[in-house]
């Protein structure tokens, strides 16, 4: 009857219907009807809902809590940054290594013979004058390319074969990728080095026509010869100065 008269949902709490039966049982006088003996209820226990003043007082300083932190989570106008004074740094002269000079003097005997691997199958040495110019600067230029991550005799004797199939722009054209993977390989990474060396035919070829060119030549830049595939600093800094005669960097 309580659900009825107030709209509840919720089951009667255990101490109003303990309530109930009890002033049922303890009546001395005529029993009263259930309304009154409901209406009594619903004051004890709207009497014990109420709030008491400590418990009224702590929701009210929480909901003060809540809307303080709702405050400070607003974003605040970004400030702008101060300017930090510059500070002039003062160059501090270097001092010269110790025994630097002894140590270059050591260098230049051990070089003075020039019998290193590198100085007999260097990219420089496929510079054979009895070519044409643009065929000599694109055997150094292939040279180079197959150099890395490769000994100086296994790139030399790559080389050979190369020259003896003829290593024009136009022949690396015509020959399958297959064909010339085998012909430089045990080189590292053959495979990727032979699809460079047609990509790169087939770069020179275009710059050629698109510069109304009729001979197709490599290119004299630094910056030409590093957008190649395939070609590092390295790479250009030698072709550079093997093909070209021009120091542009230091090794």
């Amino acid at each position: 009857m309580l659900r009825r008269i107030f709209g509840w949902s919720s089951p009667l709490p255990k101490a109003a219907v303990t309530r109930l039966g009890v002033m049922r049982l303890r009546s001395s006088g005529p029993v009263e009807g259930d309304d009154i003996l409901v209406q009594k209820v619903v004051v004890k226990i709207e009497a014990a809902c109420l709030p008491s003043p400590q418990r009224q007082a702590r929701c009210e300083d929480e909901a003060l809590g809540m809307k303080r932190e709702k405050k400070d989570e607003t974003p605040l106008t970004p400030k702008k940054k101060a300017k930090k004074a510059k500070i002039k740094k003062e160059r501090v002269p270097r001092k010269e290594p110790n025994g630097w000079k002894e140590i270059l003097h050591g260098i230049q005997q051990m070089r003075a013979k020039k019998d290193a691997e590198v100085d007999k199958y260097g990219c420089e040495v496929f510079f054979d004058e009895s070519f044409p110019p643009p065929v000599c600067r694109f055997h150094v230029l292939i040279a180079a390319m197959m150099s890395s991550q490769t000994k100086d005799p296994v790139n030399a004797a790559a080389m050979g074969r190369l020259i003896k199939h003829g290593l024009t722009v136009e022949s690396m054209l015509e020959i399958e990728l297959q064909e010339l993977a085998q012909l430089i390989r045990p080189v590292g990474f053959f495979n990727h080095k032979a699809k460079y060396i047609k990509q790169t035919a087939s770069i020179l070829t275009k710059q050629a026509e698109a510069e109304g060119k009729e001979v197709v030549d490599i290119p004299n830049t630094y910056e030409g010869l590093i957008a190649l595939p395939g070609v590092g600093p390295k790479m250009a800094t030698l072709v550079m100065n093997s093909a070209w005669q021009k120091c542009v960097n230091v090794l």
